[in-house]
């Protein structure tokens, strides 16, 4: 029973750990009435609610999250 515990929930977390990718990239603009981060390279990405776009300038190396099934940007982090 335990193995199958452990089996059960390995597969779990690779399932939820598939659904994302994470982008690296630098901030071109952030448009807070639409909630979008521009990166240099052209890509656009929505930012969930969650998300905290005050913290982001043009300029700031970024690595971000994002749900494969909904495109949205989960997460994002300043990069040093």
């Amino acid at each position: 029973m335990t193995k199958l515990l452990t089996a059960l929930a390995a597969t779990a977390f690779f399932a939820v750990a598939a659904h994302a990718a994470e982008v690296q990239g630098t901030v071109q603009s952030v448009d807070p009435a639409s909630r979008t981060i521009m990166l240099d390279d052209g890509t656009s990405y929505v930012a969930d609610a969650a998300v905290d776009l005050e913290s982001l300038a043009a300029g700031d190396k970024v690595m971000i999250t994002v749900d494969d099934a909904t495109t949205s940007a989960v997460e994002v982090n300043k990069q040093e």
